[in-house]
């Protein structure tokens, strides 16, 4: 006995110091939250809300403590609490878990097509099944908003804006060539296999301070991480034959692809509007390594070859045939390698990434030679670091050496470059409804000797559970035409000032968008000849040059895309309106540039069989006519082409034969065979003009891709 009440002397102070903690728990708009749980961090006291969010327990704590709550689908609450007295009034407050209903995503200028949780627009199958891209990206691209159609060029262009205006970034790294050397009058396609990367992200302006030397538009290329098809697979069509393999384990994985392709027999079935005297012929491989050498990290290694031979008959309206023969060798190589890890729980985010491209035309017109040759080597590193509220801040640099030449009737040309950009950008969450992106980015150019400072700046406010507006602005520069340079280095950077205003509603697989735009130009080269306006696109500059140019690009954009409504039917309606002009190049006043069609619209479906294991894909696209120039008018640049009209089909299906899956695959291009224009051109006497259209007026396109592994799986969803 004498014991037990010497226990109860030591026990009986405890029980009576015991706190009493009480409060309530609700959401940020004052909704009670039942189910909460509520306890002392490091104890075991705690308690669970009642129907009304209401909690209730004791402690026998008596100093400072931490008391935490949580809820499912909400952020984990934690505040410092002085235990000396009773505490019977709480409230607590719990914020939403960021996600993409509840949080505002900055979207002004940007056109995503990868990430899920936002918007997957276009996957990788999707633009191999897309009548009408030719399973090309850039020619997919062509088909969402703020891009425009220009037959007869390389290039992406958007909102005014000319091919050499938008770059093509790899995980982070620029592209030097990402298309097939160019032809006369002949759209080039891009280098690059779709199935490469795991998304895309198309920024029609304002876009981050991460990225430069674009004055209009970036297109961003993320490779896949990791490969899902182990084995081999065989690519057979009417233009190449290819071999492709793929092994993974837990860590690694390899890639390997080669291919042989020769447009003869295409050609002979497919009339051409082009004179061929040797079909391209080509020829290539690429191989792509990863590793997870650490939990967060990955490292990425691809490289690439391909050489390509061709000869052709051009049109050459100041010789005496009319005609011009072009022979065309071309050898190109690209390989990246790149790095990503993070550490501390994901508050600290390593990008790092090493390129090199090099290419080398051999060129010959009539005998004449014309050689080209690039090559760049670029570095590049960002950190990222993740604060509280979900805001992040990040650091960057990147460094380029490159070095380009042209040959030009027996002159040579050569300039090198040593090009620097640091930049910094931070993204912060003013509440879940409101958030801004602010950045700068500077820039150093060895070959004009000049420095840049332009600042970006995006904000986001979320006006419904699914809708928002976004407003984005910024300046952008890019150094002048390197032929200009050849001659001037002298010469400023050109720069665009973009502001773009946007609003969207994504709700049931159902999104609606419409994007206006400004974009004012300075500093643009202009060329003085002292001579009349030579329209010949590949004349090689020789006057004098200036930064006096300037110009103008507005418009809007409207898109609606529905997935939902009818099943197994995806279609999405695009239409782009811009107003343009420009005074730059050899332009005496200002006029709107060649380049531009005020008015875009594509019309694209896709519809799933089940049964069948078949897509049809079909796509509408009208293109208003362009400007060219008429020697015969006073008026410069005022005449214009005709639309263009054209309609394309594609049928995708899926089969399995002996365990293998076979994917066949046709399309026909322009299926109404419309003869389309997409510019004039005129002898040097002005009496005879003739038309540059297509390659070919309708084409068709058929082939196979062979799986050969048991796991080779491909969904409706991918289509």
């Amino acid at each position: 006995m004498k014991l037990f009440y010497c226990l109860l002397l030591f026990v009986t102070p405890a029980v009576f110091a015991q706190k009493s903690i009480q409060g309530k728990v609700t959401d940020h708009k004052g909704n009670a939250l039942s189910g909460a749980n509520v306890f002392l961090k490091g104890t075991y006291d705690g308690g669970t809300t009642d129907a009304n969010g209401v909690f209730a327990f004791q402690t026998s704590e008596s100093d400072t403590a931490t008391i935490a709550a949580s809820y499912v689908g909400f952020e984990v609450f934690e505040k410092k609490v002085n235990l000396k007295e009773n505490i019977s009034a709480m409230t607590i407050k719990l914020d939403e878990l960021a996600n993409e209903l509840n949080t505002v995503v900055i979207t002004a200028g940007a056109f995503e097509a990868s990430d899920e949780k936002r918007m997957a627009m276009l996957k990788p199958l999707d633009i191999v099944t897309t009548a009408g891209a030719a399973a090309d990206i850039t020619g997919a691209m062509q088909f969402l908003p703020g891009a425009q159609r220009v037959g007869e060029q390389e290039g992406l262009f958007v909102r005014g804006g000319s091919g050499q205006e938008t770059k093509i970034v790899i995980d982070g790294m620029i592209v030097q060539n990402p298309f097939f050397s160019s032809l006369p009058d002949v759209q080039s396609r891009g280098r690059f296999n779709p199935f490469m990367f795991k998304g895309t992200s198309f920024s029609t302006g304002g876009y981050s301070a991460q990225y430069g030397q674009a004055l209009s538009s970036v297109l961003l290329l993320n490779t896949t991480d990791k490969i899902s098809n182990n084995g081999l697979g065989i690519s057979l069509n009417l233009a190449n034959a290819g071999l492709n393999y793929d092994y993974s384990n837990k860590n690694q994985s390899v890639s390997a692809v080669v291919y042989y392709g020769n447009l003869r027999p295409l050609f002979k079935l497919v009339k051409q509007n082009v004179e061929w005297i040797h079909a391209p012929e080509f020829k290539g491989s690429s191989l792509t390594y990863r590793w997870k050498p650490t939990k967060n990290g990955v490292l990425k290694v691809y490289g690439m070859y391909s050489d390509s031979h061709l000869s052709m008959s051009s049109k050459d309206p100041s010789s005496e045939t009319g005609k011009m023969r072009l022979v065309l060798k071309n050898n190109n190589a690209f390989t990246t390698s790149t790095y990503t890890d993070s550490w501390a729980e994901g508050r600290w985010t390593l990008n790092s990434g090493l390129s090199y491209s090099r290419n080398k035309d051999n060129m010959t017109w009539d005998g004449v030679n014309f050689d080209r040759f690039d090559e760049r080597t670029q570095a590049r590193i960002v950190l990222t670091r993740l604060l509280t509220g979900n805001n992040t801040i990040l650091f960057g640099a990147e460094a380029h050496a490159i070095t380009i030449g042209n040959g030009v009737d027996g002159t040579l040309y050569k300039l090198k470059d040593r090009y620097a950009a640091a930049f910094v950008e931070s993204e912060i969450y003013i509440t879940r409804a409101l958030a801004g992106r602010i950045g700068v980015r500077s820039e150093y150019s060895s070959v004009i000797s000049r420095a840049n400072v332009a600042p970006r700046l995006s904000f986001a406010l979320k006006t419904g559970r699914y809708s928002q507006i976004s407003l984005a602005a910024g300046q952008f520069y890019q150094n002048p035409d390197y032929r200009y340079l050849y001659l001037n280095k002298s010469l400023k950077y050109e720069r665009a000032d973009h502001l773009i205003l946007n609003y969207q509603i994504i709700k049931n697989q159902r999104t609606f968008r419409v994007e206006t735009f400004y974009k004012n130009y300075a500093q643009l080269v202009r060329e003085f000849t002292g001579q009349k306006y030579d329209a010949d696109p590949y004349r090689f500059p020789w006057g004098t040059t200036n930064n006096g140019g300037n110009g103008y690009a507005r418009g809007f954009d409207f898109f609606w895309r529905d997935q939902k409504s009818i099943k197994n039917l995806d279609y999405w309606v695009t239409y782009s309106f811009v107003d343009s002009k420009r005074l730059f190049q050899q332009y005496e006043q200002s006029a709107t540039p060649t380049f531009i069609s005020n008015h875009n619209i594509s019309l694209i479906t896709k519809k799933w069989f089940e049964k069948a294991k078949t897509n049809l894909s079909a796509t509408y696209a009208f293109t208003s006519g362009r400007p060219y120039y008429n020697p015969n008018n006073d008026e410069f640049l005022k005449d214009r082409t005709p639309a263009v009209h054209n309609v394309s089909i594609q049928a995708s299906k899926l089969q399995s034969i002996r365990g293998n899956l076979v994917i066949f695959y046709a399309t026909v291009d322009n299926i109404l065979n419309t003869r389309n224009v997409f510019t004039y051109r005129y002898t040097p006497d002005g009496k005879t003009r003739y038309a540059v259209g297509p390659q070919s007026y309708r084409s068709f396109f058929v082939g196979m891709q062979i799986m050969l592994s048991k796991k080779a799986k491909v969904e409706k969803d991918d289509f």
